[in-house]
């Protein structure tokens, strides 16, 4: 397989290099990371760049840019110590665009090239997490409105996203009816409480209490039952851009520490010139090269429409934990620097949580073996 990007492609990297190095965005994302803010500045500049839109058709006023291009440009922002996570509502024009009515995708669209937080996807409860059958917020239909009524947790984006589609089931159904309802958060009847997350903190994550939330029957999103189908979609793409994400860290904290390894004078050499501390980048930089060949090769697959759920959740589960070990591994060789206020302090608090967020490492494991064993049936 040939990794080599195309002139258009080196292109799109080259741009999002000149604007990472065009000033020192570590001390923003820091404040950014202290404060809980989304960092708008950044997010702003990078849509003026047409990231937001890169995936859309060219007809939608996208760039129809694909997997790979953008696999080559979270991995360019990664390695100057950019927070992608809070880039994963990408693919969110896309999904507008399958599923949303025009009124929907109106909103939505509006917020292009704004950097704005746009919509994601309420599902997690108390007592549903990664069983999405056990979910027990109810929608009742009731004198020609829709009710909406339960609790959602750790839903991302939510405190300061305008829309939310959250999965519900229906109240009146002997069976289990899952839909979505596209909902408009400044609505009455919506409560939010935000958490204090350990890492991810440039978004936010809320607990969120609907009580009676009016809705109408135009804020279907999506087919009425088909929400478990319409959201498997979605957590394949966000699962490989959580695996992008933490390859582009991980590639960031291994070159802090490689460069410091090279400069940290100790009994009379650099550390880097001994065995122990060599044993270490070999070991990181194995971890690196498997992750960047999954990851292109899996971005080619989606490109090519063979990319499956076991792909993505390959990727995810591998990527999480081999960047977790590059970023703890760079932060042994970083020593006290590593743990007083250096950039991988923070890669380490954010790596800690997607083993978790968009699916657990135990999810994707399960994901993963059924998808092989089915290749042998």
């Amino acid at each position: 397989m040939d990794f080599k990007l195309s002139d258009e492609q080196e292109l799109f990297v080259a741009g999002v290099r000149e604007l990472m190095e065009r000033e020192n965005w570590e001390s923003y994302f820091v404040e950014c990371d202290e404060k809980h803010e989304y960092p708008i500045r950044w997010v702003k500049e990078l849509a003026e760049l047409g990231i937001d839109t890169m995936l859309l058709p060219e007809e939608h006023g996208g760039m129809d840019a694909g997997m790979v291009t953008l696999t080559a440009i979270w991995a360019e922002l990664g390695r100057h110590g950019a927070p992608t996570y809070v880039l994963y509502q990408l693919p969110g024009f896309s999904t507008i665009l399958r599923h949303g009515t025009q009124e929907q995708i109106d909103k939505i669209f509006a917020l292009r090239g704004t950097g704005e937080q746009m919509w994601n996807s309420a599902i997690t409860e108390p007592s549903a997490g990664s069983d999405v059958g056990s979910l027990k917020t109810t929608y009742t239909r009731k004198n020609g409105k829709v009710y909406l009524n339960g609790q959602k947790c750790f839903i991302t984006s939510s405190a300061h996203c305008p829309y939310l589609v959250v999965m519900a089931r229906d109240a009146a159904s002997e069976s289990p009816v899952f839909s979505e309802w596209f909902v408009d958060m400044s609505k009455s009847g919506i409560k939010l409480n935000q958490l204090d997350k350990l890492g991810l903190r440039m978004d936010s994550c809320c607990e969120i209490v609907f009580d009676n939330v009016e809705l109408e029957e135009k804020d279907l999103f999506g087919v009425e039952g088909n929400g478990f189908n319409r959201v498997k979609e979605e957590f394949d793409a966000e699962r490989f851009l959580v695996a992008c994400t933490n390859y582009g860290i991980a590639l960031c904290a291994f070159e802090d520490a490689a460069k410091y390894a090279n400069q940290r004078v100790q009994f009379g050499q650099a550390i880097g010139r001994t065995q122990l501390i060599q044993e270490k980048f070999a070991h990181m930089a194995i971890k690196l090269n498997s992750m960047k060949n999954m990851l292109f090769e899996t971005a080619w697959k989606c490109d090519n429409g063979t990319m499956t759920s076991g792909d993505s959740a390959m990727c995810k589960y591998f990527c999480a934990n081999a960047s977790f070990f590059v970023v703890d591994t760079a932060m042994q060789v970083l020593g006290g620097i590593g743990v007083t206020g250096h950039r991988v302090g923070r890669f380490w608090r954010d790596l800690r949580i997607d083993r978790l967020s968009g699916g657990s490492d135990e999810m994707q494991i399960l994901t993963l073996g059924r998808a092989v064993l089915k290749q042998y049936r």
